[in-house]
C-alpha cells in the first residue's frame, strides 16, 4: 500500500509503500479517495516523531466494518488518529459518517477536524442567543466554521482577519463585523475564541467582558501566551481556558455525522481553496506554508 511518509529532506513529504492497516473490533478499513491538511500537519512534519504519519482529515469509501450502519461500498467522511495521507486507513467507527450523493469527496474531507473543533468549542461557551462573541484567527478552517454555526445560533460574532477577501466571506457568513486588528474590535465581549497567541491573545484578553470567557485553542502566530499582571487585575472574573477538541466534555460521538447533516441542511460550508492530486502534496504543503492558500487545501488519492 502506498502512504505519504515524512521525509529526510526539504521536501516534508515522500510517497512510500507500507504495510496495510487491518480493522479491529468497532474499526472501519476505508479506501482513501480524498484528505485535507491541517496547519497542525505543517507544524509536525517540521520535526516528526519516529514511525509517525500525518493524516487525520479525510473521506472515501467502506472496505470492511465491524459495526451496523456502514457496511462496505458506503461513501463516508472520517477523523482519523493519524496516518490518512495514504490508500487505505483504519478509523474508529465513532469518528465515521455517511456522506449524501450530492456531498463531494473533497467537501466531506475538507470537514472533520476543523469542524469537530468548532462544534466543540462552541457547546464549550454555552447557550449564544444574542452572546457578543470575539473570533481571532477567523480565516482558518475552525475560524471559518465557528463564524458559520456561531451566528446561524444567534450569536454577535465579530471576526478578526487581516485577508479584506476573506472578511468578506465571513460577512456573507452572518458575522456581525469584520475588522483587522483586535485593537478595532468594538467590545466588551461575553466570549472570546482565541486562536493566535502572542500580542493577540493579550489583546483580545482586554476585550472581553467582567465575567466572560476566553477560549484558547492555538497559536498561529507562533508564540505562546502571556497575562501582563496589570491586565489580569483589571480583568474582574474572566474565566481563561485552554481549551483541545480532544479532552473536553463538549465531546460527542456523533459529531463528524453532525457535521456532514449541516452541510448536507444548507447551514454549513466547506472553503476549498485548492484541490490537486496527493502526487503534489509537497508542493501543497509549500503554498500552505507561505500562506498562498485561503479556504482548505485537499488532496485526491487518484
Amino acid at each position: 500500500m502506498r502512504a505519504l511518509v515524512p521525509s529526510n529532506d526539504d521536501r516534508l513529504v515522500e510517497i512510500a509503500d507500507v504495510e496495510a492497516p487491518n480493522a479491529g473490533r468497532g474499526d472501519v478499513l476505508i479506501d482513501v479517495e480524498a484528505f485535507s491538511v491541517n496547519r497542525g500537519e505543517l507544524s509536525l512534519l517540521a520535526n516528526p516523531r519516529p514511525d509517525w504519519r500525518p493524516g487525520q482529515d479525510l473521506a472515501g469509501t467502506v472496505v470492511t466494518s465491524t459495526v451496523s450502519g456502514l457496511p462496505p461500498g458506503v461513501r463516508v467522511a472520517a477523523l482519523a488518529d493519524w496516518e490518512g495521507w495514504a490508500e487505505q486507513v483504519v478509523v474508529p467507527a465513532s469518528r465515521v459518517a455517511p456522506i449524501p450523493d450530492d456531498m463531494t469527496v473533497a467537501e466531506a474531507a475538507a470537514l472533520p477536524l476543523a469542524g469537530v473543533t468548532a462544534l466543540r468549542l462552541l457547546r464549550r461557551a454555552g447557550s449564544l442567543v444574542g452572546v457578543r462573541m470575539l473570533v481571532t484567527g477567523a480565516s482558518g478552517g475552525v475560524g471559518h466554521y465557528v463564524t458559520e454555526l456561531a451566528t446561524n445560533a444567534g450569536a454577535l460574532v465579530t471576526a478578526v482577519t487581516r485577508s479584506a477577501e476573506r472578511g468578506a466571506r465571513l460577512l456573507e457568513l452572518g458575522a456581525a463585523a469584520v475588522v483587522h486588528d483586535v485593537d478595532d474590535a468594538e467590545g466588551p465581549f461575553d466570549v472570546v475564541l482565541e486562536s493566535v497567541a502572542g500580542d493577540v491573545f493579550t489583546a483580545a484578553l482586554g476585550k472581553t467582558a467582567p465575567d466572560g470567557l476566553v477560549l484558547w485553542y492555538g497559536r498561529a502566530g507562533g508564540p505562546t501566551i502571556t497575562v501582563p499582571f496589570g491586565l489580569a487585575m483589571a480583568s474582574h472574573g474572566v474565566r481563561i481556558e485552554v481549551f483541545s477538541h480532544h479532552y473536553t466534555p463538549a465531546a460527542r460521538d456523533d459529531d463528524v455525522a453532525t457535521l456532514v447533516r449541516l452541510v448536507g441542511a444548507g447551514r454549513l460550508h466547506p472553503e476549498i481553496g485548492r484541490t490537486e492530486s496527493w502526487t503534489l502534496t509537497e508542493q501543497v504543503l509549500a503554498d500552505l506554508r507561505d500562506r498562498r492558500i485561503r479556504g482548505k487545501a485537499v488532496l485526491l488519492v487518484d
